[in-house]
């Protein structure tokens, strides 16, 4: 059986049959007759050909058709990607695309011409009518008429044109059309619309910036460009109102300068407003000096007071921005104000900033126009001479002050160098150091000498100035200069009147401590010595009584004369009072240089002098002291010599003295060891240690002695011995013994409230127990401590030839003693030990000195004088204390010996009064002295 092939497949057949031929043939021979399954199996052989030829055709188209879909598709997405890339291009270059079929004047915009107009394909369907109502007139009419020509005509337009966008926004276009013809008639317009609002603005700025500048240049009236300034900003900004205020002279007040926009009533609201925090925009941005931007003035606290004049005059936000100078100087603020409520945009704050700068350019060029105007007055009207030279120094102008004091004409000047006035004067280090300090510190200021024209030497205050470029280079320099020659003469007889002696021609106090304080520069330097002479005469006083004032001054004149021709032409003599001179010598080798000359002015001060016919005779009394031995300054070196004449003239006049500086040392640490003490008294620094007195035997606690101790800031605790001696004759011991009873008193009650009982011994020097009203103050001071008995105070005095009359003082004891106070007189042994004060003050106890008793286990003597002292106070009936006991021996030897009382550093040491309730309580006597017995 022939299997049968469709007509689209016989192709396919044919194909197979002819390669099965080809492939089964044998060299051309015939092939057999098949029989009839060998003839299927062939065609079942063709057949599987066929199909394997239109299954590789089959493919073949497969992969024809995915080629060629991908191509399809492969240009299909450039031409996406180009469309994206265009409507990308006309964004950022704010061109769109538009399109006319002039039959139907269907209009068709492209994404970005919709976005230009601020709408979209929803919201508008362009048409040419309506599209020339959103075009201003002027700019209407144009694009009407090239429309018109374009579409009769086919004529190409590109113009320039304002249109209002659909927010209201006016921008500025830029329009050009091609036409498309068929049969020479116009079919289709397309074109483009481009925004170019951002171009032109930058041209109208370019403009109204050029316009200012030359004004500038033009050195128009600032207020008229601040005005052009700021109507030129609104044209710029159509909705905003622009407002220049200027800074007043104190600083603290804004006046408004240009606002021709704003209505008046709110001009003259904000006129004279107030610089600082929270005082509206301006205020605040002049105060802090930086932009200032509210962006709703009603809610605002700094502008809530303005919110009313605000609504009236339609602003809803506003911004400052603070006017600087070229140094950082607030002159004013730039301000524009907005019928929005916003914030500004990045092109409006940067059109502010750039506006303020040019409107400081303008006010500073004023300022510097008023500074030139007042520079040329002040050259001309000046009462200093003025002289301007180049960088090199050579003069190109001079005022007419300059003629009236030189003497030289402005036209023989110019061109000429300023050393033509020099004097002679001044050597080359002056005018090198002048032009160093010009160079480096840009002006010089001083006195210079010159000469004028005549010759005639003239004094002058002169002050040069660099001029100098942006560059920190010398352009000019400027010399002010007055002559001061008739003040330099009155100065020099002033000098000469403050520093010399109008009678006698001799340096008065004044030039003496100048001439006084170089020598002992001089001497610092060179070595040697200075001896300074105080003079005074004796017996002139007598001489102006007898013979008159005029016959005195004669005298003094005479005698200074002597006085000046014995010493040598470095020292000097000079005449600081009445009758008083004082010389200074200089190079003083040794003490005898100077003592010769000293004897050498007694001489001749002594010698008589005959005055209108009349012998006339004094002498003098001198004082000297010798620097630097005499270590003193100037002033002091002068009161020491004073002080040796005066002990001179105790001495019996007409002879010298010099000055003892080592017994003026100690008196001066003397005076500063006193002041020292009465500020520690003030301050409270003193305080009383306690120690103990006891029965060595018994063991019984009878009492404390109280001593004083300074609690020294920087010394740290000071014994009696390193004060009290300094203050033995002075009334501050009187002071400071007051203070250790009232304390004393104090701690007894304290201790007493602790419910301890211990006397306490005072020691009261001679000075202070000889005091008048002694007595009455210890009972004052008893009064004011009620709680303590006056038994329980003992006051020790001290045996000394200080208590001159015993009568007397043994009174004030048992005045005293009456207050029932008990005494005591220590140091029993070290003084007259007058059997007259054991027999008449009434003193119950005796306390032997501690050389005694310390050094009585060695020394016999020491022995035998404790033995006496305890066997008068037995034969008076007194009891005896022992200071200075200091070991277990001295007890031992003591007690057999009749004493039981003692005290020292074998019993305790001086302790704080807070120490001494503890030491009580624990105190208990060595067992050697309790088993001892009393002997005597």
């Amino acid at each position: 059986m022939t299997a049968e092939f469709s007509s689209d497949t016989s192709e396919f057949y044919r194909r197979a049959l002819a390669q099965w031929q080809a492939r089964d043939s044998r060299g051309g021979k015939l092939l057999p007759e098949l029989t009839a399954p060998q003839q299927l199996e062939r065609e079942l052989q063709i057949y599987k050909i066929a199909l394997e030829l239109q299954r590789d055709e089959l493919q073949a188209l497969e992969k024809n058709l995915t080629e060629l879909s991908q191509h399809k598709h492969q240009q299909l997405e450039a031409l996406r990607t180009s469309t994206r890339i265009l409507e990308a291009s006309q964004a950022i270059a704010h061109v769109g695309g538009v399109e006319m079929d002039v039959a139907t004047r269907s209009i068709y915009w492209t994404a970005e011409t919709y976005r230009i107009h601020d709408t979209t394909p929803d919201e508008y369907t362009p048409t040419l009518d309506e599209g020339f109502t959103m075009y201003p007139s002027g700019s209407r009419e144009r694009i009407a008429h090239a429309l018109r020509r374009a579409m009769e005509t086919g004529e190409v337009f590109d113009i320039e044109v304002e249109k209002i966008t659909f927010k209201g926004r006016k921008i500025d276009l830029r329009t050009t059309c091609t036409a498309h013809m068929e049969n020479g008639k116009v079919v289709r317009l397309t074109g483009i619309y481009q925004d170019i609002s951002e171009r032109k603005q930058a041209e109208r700025r370019h403009h109204h910036h050029n316009r200012i500048l030359e004004m500038l240049l033009a050195k128009v009236e600032v207020n008229e460009i601040l005005t052009t300034l700021a109507l030129d900003i609104e044209t710029l900004l159509p909705d905003s109102y622009c407002s220049i205020m200027l800074l007043d002279s104190d600083g603290k007040h804004l006046h408004s300068a240009a606002a021709q926009g704003l209505p008046d009533f709110f001009i003259n609201a904000i006129d004279g407003l107030p610089v600082g925090e929270g005082m509206g925009v301006c205020g605040s941005a002049a105060f802090f000096g930086h932009r200032v931007i509210i962006a709703d003035v009603h809610q605002h606290p700094w502008t809530a007071s303005f919110s009313t004049i605000a609504a009236r005059a339609n602003i809803n936000s506003c911004w400052s921005q603070p006017i600087l100078s070229a140094e950082g100087k607030v002159l004013g603020t730039f301000a524009l104000y907005h019928s929005h409520t916003r914030n500004p945009t990045d092109y409006e704050i940067r059109l502010i900033e750039s506006e303020a700068r040019l409107t400081s350019l303008a006010i500073e060029q004023s300022h510097a126009e008023s500074r030139l105007h007042l520079a040329a007055s002040v050259f001309t009207h000046a009462s200093e001479g003025i002289l301007i030279t180049d960088g090199q120094g050579i003069i190109i102008e001079v005022n007419d002050v300059f003629s009236e004091i030189t003497g030289y004409s402005r036209e023989e000047v110019i061109g000429k160098n300023p050393s033509l006035l020099q004097s002679g004067r001044h050597n080359q280090d002056f005018f090198s150091s002048l032009w160093r300090d010009l160079i480096n510190k840009g002006d010089w200021q001083g006195e210079i000498w010159n000469k004028r024209k005549n010759g005639e030497i003239f004094a002058s205050m002169v002050n040069i100035s660099a001029v100098q470029d942006i560059h920190g280079v010398a352009q000019n320099y400027v010399n002010l200069f007055t002559d001061i020659t008739p003040i330099k003469e009155h100065q020099r007889q002033l000098e000469y009147i403050a520093h010399y002696d109008a009678l006698t021609g001799l340096p008065n106090r004044v030039l003496l401590a100048d001439r006084l304080k170089q020598a002992m520069a001089h001497n610092h330097r060179k070595g040697g010595s200075v001896a300074v002479v105080y003079l005074d005469l004796d017996g002139f006083k007598a001489v102006n009584d007898q013979h008159g004032h005029d016959m005195g001054d004669q005298l003094l004149v005479n005698i200074a004369h002597r006085l000046k021709e014995v010493l040598r032409e470095g020292d000097t003599l000079a005449r600081i009072g009445g009758d008083e001179f004082v010389v200074v010598m200089v190079d003083m080798e040794n003490p005898d240089d100077y003592e010769i000359v000293l004897n050498r002015l007694l001489f001749v001060a002594a010698e008589p002098v005959m005055l209108n016919q009349q012998f006339l005779r004094v002498s003098a009394s001198i004082g000297a002291t010798l620097y630097p031995q005499d270590s003193a300054d100037a002033d002091q070196l002068l009161r020491h010599a004073d002080q040796a004449m005066y002990i001179a003239k105790q001495a019996g006049k007409n002879c010298y003295h010099l000055f003892d500086v080592a017994k003026d040392i100690a008196t001066k640490n003397q005076r500063e060891s006193i002041e020292h003490i009465r500020v520690a008294l003030d301050k409270k620094e003193f305080v009383l240690f306690y120690q103990p007195k006891v029965n060595m035997r018994t063991g019984e606690i009878i009492g404390a002695e109280a001593l004083v101790r300074w609690q020294h800031p920087e010394r740290g605790l000071l014994a009696p011995a390193a004060f009290l001696p300094v203050i033995e004759e002075h009334p501050l011991s009187i002071e400071l013994g007051d203070w250790v009873i009232d304390d004393a008193l104090r701690q007894i009650a304290c201790w007493r409230s602790m419910g301890l009982n211990m006397p306490v011994s005072v020691n009261v020097g001679a000075q202070q127990l000889q005091q008048n009203n002694f007595t009455m103050r210890l009972a004052t001071q008893l009064s004011r401590h009620p709680d303590v008995p006056p038994d329980f105070l003992e006051l020790e005095i001290v045996e000394t030839s200080a208590l001159k009359d015993i009568a007397e003082v043994a009174e004030l004891m048992r005045s005293c003693c009456a207050l029932g106070v008990h005494f005591a007189v220590d140091d029993f042994g070290t003084g007259y030990s007058s059997l007259t004060y054991l027999k008449r003050l009434p003193a119950e106890l005796l306390k032997i000195d501690q050389t005694f008793i310390r050094d009585m286990l060695d020394d016999l003597d020491d022995l035998e004088i404790v033995k006496g002292v305890i066997g008068l106070a037995n034969a008076f009936h007194r009891k005896v204390i022992a200071e200075g006991v200091e070991t277990i021996a001295h007890g031992e030897l003591l007690i057999p010996l009749g004493c039981e009382l003692a005290q020292g550093y074998g019993i305790a040491r001086p302790m704080p009064a807070s120490d001494l309730p503890r030491w009580a309580a624990t105190w208990k006597p060595d067992p050697a002295w309790t088993r001892l017995y009393k002997l005597v």
